[in-house]
Formats: structure tokens, C-alpha cells, sequence
């Protein structure tokens, strides 16, 4: 109770400290910053690639100009080669900023000569800003723009075979170029925010969806948790949150499962307990009304010391069944010679098989397995234990043991009443008896064989018993050989022993 309190306490701190926020609105606060930021990428790589074609495009028709207009004024100089380029430039540039401008549709043409001097304007009344440091450029040999609003000034060198005499400059408009640029950005962003509004809204469905699903697998713990189990999937779906959902299902069902079975061994051991007590309660009630009577003394310390022997046995056997709960095969397993084990385990209940006047005989082979050996001990010991109990006067139980295929396989068979087929599922589930009365009679608990089949499943093997009314048991139990004990020549030194 107050490692629940601790729990809650806890819980509670955690909560005071940060502040609660919808696992929805972190979705869609993720989900909108993810959309906006694809949005502004893709919007940014689209206009900046228009550009960049704009650009291109822009270039590649200045450039074309430059030629035709450096091959109409060279091929108008070669009609007319008395003068030197400068001279014929000056003399000729208001014609040659004509004829150019009218073999480019207009455009508006300015020639300068090899100092810098405009010769020659298309259009002399229209006049171009600073251009000097432009001009100096272009007097080098290079092809230069600069750009003034939405006007683009291109100059380009005018080279002939003597070399740069001059410098030719073209505007051109970029007004539509502009246009279209902002058109288009304009249009993207209107695209953007629709596909934003859009995604974002599908988007918010599927989250809802999705937290939808989590708060019904949140219902399903929280009914989990205060006992009400759930033997059907909350959220039935084809992917993670589905197999979330079966794996809770799954849980409540073994957690509702290990309940019963323990609302079930305590009430069985209560009750177990409860008989041998009333019998040791009874007696000491009646000794105290009959102190005198010599038979009753010796019937009532009978009963008594094997009432308490049962309680005795009973409490064994359920600290050993907790204790195997934390029980760690690979910390206490050893190779184990099974031959000798089973001799001493046979000598040890020879005197209870003698006692119930029963003959108990061995056919061993010498095999080693990798067990705990203490944990074969409580193994065998119940296994024969069981056979003595629930054999008849005068019966037998055969031990052997052999090697068969990387297992050693050892069977315990007893001629005692048998085992009805309909109890074969209930054999080893704590506390079940195929036959109460003989149970009572000879001290059973019905926990033996509860506690070997544990057993030799935590030493990585298994038991199987074949029986029928009348014929007897036999109980086979089946363990891995050890490492080593293939390699060996695995041969049987039987040996026989008969209590009578």
C-alpha cells in the first residue's frame, strides 16, 4: 500500500513540474512545423531555379546582340578602311548606334570608343545613369551588366582583328521578367498555404484518429489496473498501435490468468491447511475430556504427528515452489552423473517403500547431464515418493535410466491404481489429487508433482506419464546430456533392489 502511495506521490511531482500538453497538439505542432518548413524549401528552390533560368535567358539574348552588333559595325568599318578605327567610330557612331538598334527590334544602342567617349546613341535624348565604373570594366576586355530598377545595362567589348576599339551597351527591360517572377512566387505562395490548410487539416484527422486509438489503450490499462480485465482488443488496427493493443490484451488476460491461479492456491492451501489443523484441534480437545484413556493417547499422538508431518511437507514444498520463481538454471547447473543420483535417491526411500511393503528395483545406465543437483534430488525424491503413495500392497516401481539421442530419459514406473485419462490435464496444477481420500491417508499434498514438473522444465527438460486405470504410472523424464556425454560410449550397469 505505501509503495502504491510512493507511486502516485511520485506521479503527482512529475506532473506539478512540467506542464500537461495533448500528445494531438504536439502531433500537430510537429506536423504544421514540418509542413511550413517543406513548404518554404520547395517555394525557395522553385523561384531561386526561375531565377537562375531568367537570368540565363536574359544573358544568352544580350550575348547574341553583342555578336550581331559587333559584326555590323566591324563588316561597316571594312567599307571603309582609309580611317583608323577611332575616327571611323566617331565619325560614324550616331549611324551605327542606328543601324544596330533597328536590327534589334529598337533596342536602345550606345557605342563608346576605346576612351570611354560615347560616339554614338540610338537614342540621344534618353540618357544612361553613372555608368563609369561599368564602362571601366568593359574597357578591359570583359563582358559586364549592372542592373538599375527594372532596367538591366549590358556592355560588351567591341573586339576586331586590331584588337578592342570600343565598347558596345544595350538595355534591356526587365519589367517582365519581374512580372512574371512575382506572378509566379505569388502563385506558389497561394498554392503553399492551401496545401498547408489542407494537409494540415487531414492531418488533424489522422491525429485524432491516432490519439483516439491511444486513449482507448490508456482506458484499457487504467481498467486493467483497477481489476477489470479486458479479454478483447480496445483498438483493432493493421499496425503498431494494433499490435499495442493485442499485446495489452494479451497481458490482461495472463495477468487475470496468474490472479486466478493465485486466488485459487491460496484458497487450496488455506483449505489444505485447515484440514490437518481441525484434526491436530480435535484431538487436543478430546484429551482434554478423555486424559485417562491410554487408546485414545497413542491413536491421538498417531494422528497428530501425521497431521503435522503433512503440514510440514505442505510448507516445504510451497517455500520451494516461490523459490523456484527467482530460481537461474545457469548459475547452478553442473554435469551430473544420473546413475549414482538415482541409487542414493532410491536408498533413501527404500525404507518408505519397505514400510508399504513394496519392491523398488533399478536399471541404470551411466549418463551425465548438465542439471542443478539438488534440484534432481527434489525431482526424483517426489517422483518416487508419489509412486510409493499411490501403489498397492505388495506392488513394485522400476527405475531406469538410459541415453537416447542427446538426452538422457529417465522413467519411474510404479503398479499402483493408475490415473483416470480425464485428470491427465489437471496432473500437475498445485493441489490437485486424483484421489482425495488416498491423499489424506498417506500424508499427499498434491504438490509433487506440481513442483517436478517445474523442475525439470527450469533444467531445460521435460515430463510425460502414460497410465491407466488399474495398470499403474510411469513418469518420463527427459534432460539434455551433458556436453561431453555424447562423445562416450554410453553403457547400462543395471542393478536391482527389492524392499519387502
Amino acid at each position: 500500500m505505501s509503495g502504491q502511495k510512493a507511486v502516485s506521490g511520485a506521479a503527482k511531482a512529475r506532473k506539478r513540474r512540467r506542464p500537461y500538453i495533448s500528445l494531438r497538439w504536439r502531433f500537430l505542432a510537429a506536423l504544421a512545423a514540418l509542413l511550413v518548413l517543406t513548404i518554404a524549401v520547395l517555394s525557395t528552390l522553385v523561384l531561386r531555379d526561375i531565377e537562375r533560368n531568367q537570368r540565363q535567358r536574359v544573358e544568352s539574348i544580350l550575348k547574341q546582340r553583342s555578336e550581331l552588333a559587333n559584326l555590323r559595325i566591324s563588316q561597316t568599318y571594312l567599307g571603309d578602311p582609309q580611317v583608323d578605327a577611332q575616327t571611323f567610330l566617331r565619325r560614324s557612331g550616331p549611324q551605327l548606334a542606328a543601324d544596330v538598334s533597328n536590327l534589334l527590334s529598337g533596342t536602345h544602342v550606345v557605342i563608346y570608343n576605346a576612351d570611354g567617349i560615347e560616339v554614338g546613341n540610338s537614342q540621344p535624348l534618353s540618357r544612361t545613369g553613372n555608368v563609369a565604373d561599368t564602362l571601366a570594366i568593359a574597357n578591359q576586355g570583359k563582358t559586364v551588366y549592372q542592373e538599375a530598377d527594372s532596367q538591366l545595362i549590358y556592355m560588351s567589348p567591341l573586339v576586331w582583328t586590331i584588337g578592342q576599339v570600343g565598347v558596345v551597351q544595350f538595355e534591356y527591360s526587365l519589367a517582365g521578367d519581374q512580372q512574371f517572377y512575382h506572378t509566379i512566387a505569388l502563385s506558389i505562395r497561394t498554392i503553399g498555404l492551401i496545401a498547408l490548410a489542407a494537409s494540415f487539416l487531414l492531418g488533424l484527422i489522422y491525429v485524432q484518429r491516432v490519439v483516439h486509438a491511444i486513449r482507448k489503450l490508456q482506458q484499457a490499462t487504467e481498467q486493467i489496473r483497477s481489476g477489470e480485465y479486458i479479454v478483447e482488443p480496445p483498438v483493432k488496427r493493421s499496425d503498431e498501435l494494433g499490435d499495442l493493443s493485442e499485446g495489452i490484451t494479451y497481458m490482461s488476460l495472463a495477468i487475470k490468468q496468474s490472479m486466478d491461479r493465485q486466488k485459487q492456491f491460496i484458497g487450496s492451501i488455506s483449505h489444505e491447511f485447515k484440514t490437518p489443523l481441525t484434526s491436530i484441534i480435535a484431538y487436543t480437545d478430546l484429551l482434554d475430556m478423555y486424559r485417562d484413556d491410554p487408546e485414545l493417547l497413542e491413536e491421538a499422538r498417531c494422528n497428530m504427528r501425521r497431521e503435522a508431518d503433512r503440514l510440514l511437507e505442505m510448507v516445504e514444498k510451497v517455500l520451494r515452489l516461490s523459490a523456484l520463481e527467482q530460481y537461474e538454471f545457469n548459475q547452478n547447473a553442473e554435469p551430473v552423473e544420473l546413475a549414482s543420483l538415482l541409487a542414493e535417491c532410491c536408498s533413501r526411500m527404500s525404507g518408505k517403500a519397505t514400510k508399504f511393503e513394496l519392491s523398488l528395483t533399478t536399471k541404470l545406465a551411466e549418463v551425465t547431464v548438465m542439471a542443478d543437483r539438488e534440484s534432481l534430488v527434489h525431482l526424483f525424491l517426489n517422483l518416487l515418493d508419489n509412486a510409493i503413495k499411490y501403489n498397492v500392497q505388495g506392488g513394485e516401481i522400476v527405475v531406469s535410466s538410459t541415453a537416447e539421442g542427446g538426452y538422457a530419459v529417465i522413467s519411474v514406473r510404479d503398479t499402483g491404481i493408475g490415473i483416470p485419462e480425464e485428470a491427465m490435464d489437471k496432473l500437475f496444477q498445485p493441489f490437485y489429487t486424483v484421489s482425495k481420500d488416498r491423499a489424506r491417508s498417506t500424508g499427499g499434498t498434491g504438490l509433487g508433482l506440481s513442483l517436478v514438473k517445474q523442475l525439470a522444465e527450469l533444467q531445460q527438460g521435460k515430463i510425460a506419464v502414460k497410465s491407466a486405470i488399474g495398470a499403474g504410472s510411469e513418469f518420463t523424464v527427459t534432460l539434455p546430456l551433458a556436453p561431453e556425454a555424447p562423445k562416450r560410449l554410453q553403457r547400462g550397469n543395471k542393478s536391482e533392489t527389492k524392499a519387502t
